[in-house]
């Protein structure tokens, strides 16, 4: 046992420094929020009428919502949570995820999507029932009954004008240093989302037609399913994704310095991943995510964050099936930190930071 402890020891001591000066590295500040070098690229457009928002039904709207019946076309096994892709009545096709991050990432993606970052069209079912499922899977068999039915899942729409292309870095992007990717970070932070690893990221490519045809790459964070939990990766995950007792007893800020806001989110991954030690390192490294993040751009998010309305951010909340109680929890844990971060920001500029 101790050889074993003396290596993890060893394995951090070697990978630490890394982390260290990943931590304590910049990124080149630019402020303009354009991508250098083309007018094709976006992640983040001005969210006119916030307050009017439909947060319910989200970016897609009741148009778009999905309608049985289901039928299976494949199993995605990509990631760690079990998908499955369907098609429904119209011809759609949705993917699906099973498990525990249905829920936070509806929410998520709605809240996301109400201060003009992009997204996915994501619909919460309490109840869905698939014809044609194969009698095995690879993942997520415990979640579907014989019949092909199973409960709250979260479908993503996927659209025939739209391409993912790739991942794209937090630390190396078109957008680093503006303040609408410095907003994304303390969206993170707002959330939870503490699995913040690039390959959650994605490039989607999007035809356009008719008079404005072409084509537009935008870049949005696509698994925002860890929110709305702890802070870190811990154990049991039930405790650290959708978790309304995680949530509410966590904090938010950190530090509030001359120039910058330090987050409390990624925070350190629990000890018990020590098991995987270079797991436990890439959890550090993102730990600068949440740090250094400029009073202007904190006060920029926290501004058109204050325009939404409790009722509006009860329906992100509602429109992911969470019980009446959970759902006012959520909705008061949210407004109380959106407060926050406008006292801060009041704080901030009185002090002439």
């Amino acid at each position: 046992m101790t050889s074993i402890r003396g290596g993890f020891i060893f394995l951090f001591v070697i990978l630490a420094p890394e982390v260290i000066a990943s931590d304590l590295t910049g990124v080149n500040k630019r402020n303009d929020g354009k991508s250098p070098g083309t007018n094709a690229s976006a992640l983040w457009s001005d969210p006119e009428g916030i307050s009017s928002r439909d947060l319910f039904y989200g970016s897609g709207g009741e148009k778009d919502e999905p309608h049985g019946p289901y039928i299976f076309v494949k199993e995605d096994l990509d990631g760690s949570n079990p998908k499955l892709d369907i098609r429904d009545r119209n011809q759609v096709e949705w993917k699906v995820k099973l498990g525990i991050e249905a829920r936070p990432e509806t929410v998520a993606s709605r809240l996301i999507w109400a201060v003009g970052y992009f997204t996915n069209e994501d619909y919460f079912l309490p109840e869905l029932r698939v014809d044609n499922m194969p009698a095995h899977l690879h993942r997520g068999q415990k979640f579907i009954a014989p019949d092909g039915s199973m409960h709250n899942v979260r479908l993503k729409r996927q659209l025939k004008d739209e391409k993912k292309i790739g991942a794209w870095r937090w630390r190396d992007n078109p957008f680093a240093g503006t303040r609408q990717i410095n907003g994304l970070r303390v969206m993170m932070a707002l959330m939870n989302n503490w699995d913040l690893k690039d390959e959650n990221n994605a490039i989607y490519r999007i035809k356009h037609s008719g008079d404005s045809a072409g084509s537009e790459e935008i870049y949005m964070v696509s698994d925002l399913g860890a929110s709305f939990g702890t802070t870190g990766i811990t154990w049991p995950l039930s405790k650290s994704k959708g978790n309304l007792e995680s949530y509410s007893r966590s904090k938010f800020t950190r530090r509030m310095g001359p120039d910058y806001v330090d987050f409390c989110i990624p925070s350190r991954p629990a000890l018990f991943y020590l098991v995987s030690p270079r797991q436990f390192v890439h959890r550090l490294h993102l730990r600068w995510l949440g740090k250094h993040i400029p009073h202007a751009d904190v006060m920029w998010i926290g501004q058109l964050l204050g325009q939404l309305s409790p009722d509006q951010i009860r329906d992100a909340f509602r429109a992911a099936g969470y019980s009446p109680q959970e759902l006012e929890g959520f909705t008061q844990v949210v407004l109380k930190r959106i407060a926050e971060l406008n006292v801060n920001e009041e704080v901030a500029v009185r002090r002439g930071f």
